[in-house]
């Protein structure tokens, strides 16, 4: 069996310039990276802005497990099953982070049959877009510093700096530290710290923002510290603003590139739904949307994050309205949530499996929340029998949800036949009758409650002391009108990785609230949530490498 790296390096891709022509580009709207990758000019984007949408779907899939449950696969599958009906549709994904590329995770560019190419390229660096932004970040970082060294004319206090460093690297050492060590011409002595890259505010302005001037603004807004009496400091006021804008002048354009069989995709921006707002660039977004007549995204992890997110974040703000959700699931992944361990997961156990299924239900219940017609997409394994799939079937059908079985991943295009006929069936018959789980003008408590009760199931939400006196400070800086986007586990609705399935009777936990005002949210820390990933015991890094042709090998 071939690995998803070999499947790749197999593949004859077409030139982007020809992927470009088939969805009505031509050359001079590409701005080229080599033969297969492109980016899409900003006076091209303008020019499409009057053009109709298509219809917007959204991927999404139950809470994460070491069984694996090939959420991105799907959504590529199906867009290239959709085109192979003769529909046009198009990919809007977001970029993989070397953090989990090199971790536990590997890759984002889909598996098997239904990959993005050119996959190495686009795992390792592709053109650059998040080097950019973890340079913007660390400039922010360094001038903020500076103008503390030279004679702190802002009265920043340094016990009240809000921002921190990044690197895109899985590196737990950073996380927390102490700069400006070494005497007085290195700096002023203080504690910091470093997220992951695609953590950063700086990623969210840049996937949230409509054009570079509305960039531009957003960069301007964001905080970095607090002065001795109390007042934000600003990227604006430490006069960063247009460098930082300059060092993203070309991150900001979307890229362009295929799927194995040549299916549009465009990869922009690459938040984590745990720890960030989980997707893809809003010009990204619009762009498959003016140019197919379906548009395919996703938003991470589970779809209490990134769906959530997606809807209650990035919808709102662009003024989108999707038209249907897919949501992936897995009978293994299933077996595990109702409490098989993931050596035992090839066995049939119809037990497991209907004590774990509760787990995508309740996910089914919260996208109907918002009004939106939903599609489940059974990710097969060869190791599932007849029994367990046809349980899973009756319970998402007696919940009133599509289900098919995929199997894009063994299969491609044709193993997503079944989930896009079942999509287009649902998109003639069923309206979608999106709203948001709650209203912007709701006090900041009420809108944490309303995502813990309604999305995660918890009985509350415990504020600690720390986030009530930034609650009261907030609310006095008139930020209390902002939407909320939580960091938490991604393994469990709850805060507690170990609860698994559908977990009852339990508060969620806020530890701290970080305001975002150039990405336009409220970051909330639930748990013990980290903003750094650690590497695990053994990294997928072990086993990648290159031989003297420059084939790579362990990439996934």
């Amino acid at each position: 069996m071939l690995t998803d790296v070999e499947i790749a390096q197999s593949t004859v891709m077409e030139p982007i310039k020809a992927i470009a022509e088939r969805i009505g580009l031509d050359e001079d709207d590409l701005e080229l990276y080599g033969k297969y990758k492109a980016k899409i000019s900003l006076e091209t984007i303008n020019r499409l802005k009057d053009n109709d949408n298509g219809k917007l779907v959204l991927v999404t899939a139950i809470n994460p497990t070491p069984a694996g449950e090939g959420k991105t696969t799907t959504m590529i599958g199906l867009s290239q099953a959709l085109n192979k009906l003769g529909k046009k549709s198009i990919v809007a994904m977001r970029e993989p982070s070397l953090g989990p590329c090199f971790g536990i995770k590997g890759g984002a560019a889909g598996g098997g049959y239904a990959q993005v190419v050119p996959m190495e390229d686009i795992n390792l660096h592709f053109t650059g877009d998040i080097h950019a932004i973890t340079t913007a970040n660390n400039l922010i970082a360094a001038m903020l510093d500076n103008s503390i060294q030279q004679g702190n004319p802002l009265d920043i206090d340094t016990r009240q700096i809000v921002w921190k460093r990044c690197v895109d690297l899985n590196d737990r050492a950073l996380r927390h530290i102490v700069v400006g060590l070494g005497g007085r011409l290195n700096g002023v002595p203080r504690e910091d710290g470093f997220d992951i890259s695609v953590a950063s505010e700086v990623m969210a302005i840049l996937c949230l923002a409509t054009s570079l001037e509305d960039l531009k603004a957003r960069a301007g807004r964001m905080i970095v510290a607090y002065t001795n009496s109390g007042e934000a400091v600003t990227v604006d006021d430490i006069k960063a603003t247009g460098a930082v804008t300059l060092l993203l002048k070309d991150a900001i354009k979307p890229n362009l590139v295929q799927t194995l069989d040549h299916t549009p995709v465009f990869v922009h921006g690459g938040p984590f739904a745990n720890i960030a707002h989980g997707c893809n660039s809003v010009m990204a977004t619009e762009l498959a949307m003016k140019l197919g007549d379906y548009a395919i995204t996703e938003a991470g992890f589970g779809a209490d994050l990134g769906a959530e997110k997606f809807l209650d974040i990035k919808c709102r703000q662009a003024g989108l309205k999707p038209d249907a959700v897919v949501i992936v699931a897995t009978v293994r992944a299933l077996k595990m949530h109702g409490g098989v361990d993931k050596k035992n997961l090839a066995e049939e156990n119809l037990d497991a499996l209907k004590k774990g299924v509760a787990n995508l239900t309740k996910h089914i219940e919260n996208i109907h929340k918002y009004g939106l017609p939903t599609v489940i997409a059974i990710n097969a394994f060869p190791t599932d029998t007849d029994a367990e799939l046809q349980l899973l079937k009756t319970v998402c059908e007696e919940m009133g949800a599509e289900v098919a079985i995929s199997e894009v991943w063994a299969k491609g295009a044709d193993g997503g036949i079944e989930m896009a006929e079942k999509l287009l069936h649902v998109l003639e018959t069923t309206e979608s009758h999106f709203k948001p789980i709650y209203e912007l003008d709701q006090p900041i408590v009420n809108k944490l409650r309303a995502i813990a009760q309604e999305i995660y199931g918890a009985d509350d939400v415990i504020i600690t002391k720390k986030v009530a006196n930034k609650i009261k400070k907030y609310t006095a800086q008139g930020l209390d009108n902002l939407p909320i986007c939580i960091a938490k586990t991604q393994y469990s609705l709850s805060d507690d990785p170990t609860l698994l399935g559908r977990p009852t009777d339990f508060s969620v936990e806020i530890n701290d609230l970080i305001p975002n005002t150039g990405a336009g949210f409220l970051v909330a820390i639930a748990g013990s949530i980290m903003r750094m990933p650690g590497l695990p015991r053994v990294p997928a890094a072990n086993g990648m490498d290159i031989d003297e042709n420059g084939k790579i090998v362990g990439l996934f």
